[in-house]
């Protein structure tokens, strides 16, 4: 069997049985990037980048790593439609880390820019979209928003990732593959998702559905068939204040595509003084999560985690990286 075929069935097998859309170990500080309702939520301008590196050790000895590696770039933002004076000493304070506070008890409307790039053995996903929010105050501490994302999404195939079989023991010449080629191996997607959001200061729910066209609007052409399946995802966590210096959050994650079983991931954090955080986490059957991070500053926070795997894989990969970078502008 050719090993471009063999690669190709692992990358897409796992495509079509399992979840296609990016996991993050961190998802309660990335709210926003599971659930577009959750856009707006903080009153201020937030920019996040982050990256994932999977499966660590997993090679291909021809052509090097095959690992899946995401990187993305978020942007969210509530609108103002009063003029603020400037306040310098408002924005560049020397007292102590504030952490960032919801906005609650108001209506507010907030945009968000999303680019996500997904890269999965011989595969390729380019994700570019657009976020609105709408957040209605149910009273004075709990918000509920409505949310949509719309976009499109490239999926290719890597033909520099693809090693024929033939190629390696003789140069033949292999016509299904050359006309696999010719014929194309790229499309766009529409891609369209929406979430309901509740939130407070002491906890949040959330529900999204992500992938809604499928591919009912496609450009390209090509014999790969990418096939989007819809998405489903449910958030949960609740802030217990411990003492006044501790802070334990418990979240879950449940994710949900047909015909794949459903995806929980569950995380326990606990906050010391509201800036420095520490946790752990468990993705069913797939891995066991250590996390840190906190508020560097009243601009910058950053997050950290290391999955360690409990599937099959554990032989042949030594865990994963997550890492978040975010920018607060208040």
């Amino acid at each position: 069997m050719k090993k471009f075929q063999l690669l190709a069935l692992l990358f897409i097998t796992g495509i079509t049985f399992g979840q296609q859309l990016t996991q993050f170990s961190q998802f309660h500080c990335n709210q926003a990037m599971v659930n577009p309702g959750a856009t707006g939520a903080y009153d201020f301008l937030d920019i996040t980048a982050g990256g994932r590196y999977q499966w660590l050790g997993f090679n291909n000895d021809v052509q090097g790593n095959v690992a899946p590696r995401t990187s993305y770039f978020n942007v969210a933002n509530v609108l103002k439609f009063k003029k603020v004076r400037y306040n310098p000493a408002a924005r560049f304070s020397s007292g102590p880390i504030q952490k960032p506070e919801v906005g609650t008890g108001k209506l507010k409307h907030a945009v968000g820019l999303q680019v996500i790039a997904d890269e999965y053995g011989a595969f390729r996903n380019l994700a570019f979209s657009g976020t609105y929010a709408i957040h209605v105050p149910m009273n004075d501490k709990i918000n509920l928003s409505l949310g949509a994302r719309i976009g499109m999404s490239n999926h290719s195939f890597l033909t520099e990732k693809a090693t024929l079989l033939s190629t390696m023991t003789g140069g033949m010449v292999d016509n299904s593959y050359d006309n696999f080629v010719a014929n194309g191996f790229s499309r766009m997607f529409m891609d369209v998702s929406s979430g309901l959001y509740l939130y407070s200061e002491k906890f949040f729910v959330g529900v999204s559905a992500n992938q809604l066209t499928q591919d009912f609007v496609s450009f390209g052409s090509g014999t790969t068939n990418f096939n989007p399946v819809m998405h489903f995802d449910l958030t949960a966590g609740m802030y217990f204040n411990l003492n006044e210096n501790l802070t334990l959050m418990p979240a879950v994650l449940a994710k949900y595509m047909a015909p794949a079983p459903p995806a929980l991931q569950l995380n326990m954090q606990i906050e010391y003084k509201k800036w420095l955080w520490f946790g752990v986490g468990y993705r069913h059957t797939d891995a066991i999560i250590a996390m840190v991070g906190g508020n560097i500053s009243d601009r910058f926070k950053l997050g950290y985690s290391f999955d360690y795997s409990t599937s099959r894989f554990n032989s042949f990969t030594s865990g994963g990286h997550e890492i978040v970078l975010g920018f607060m502008i208040r």
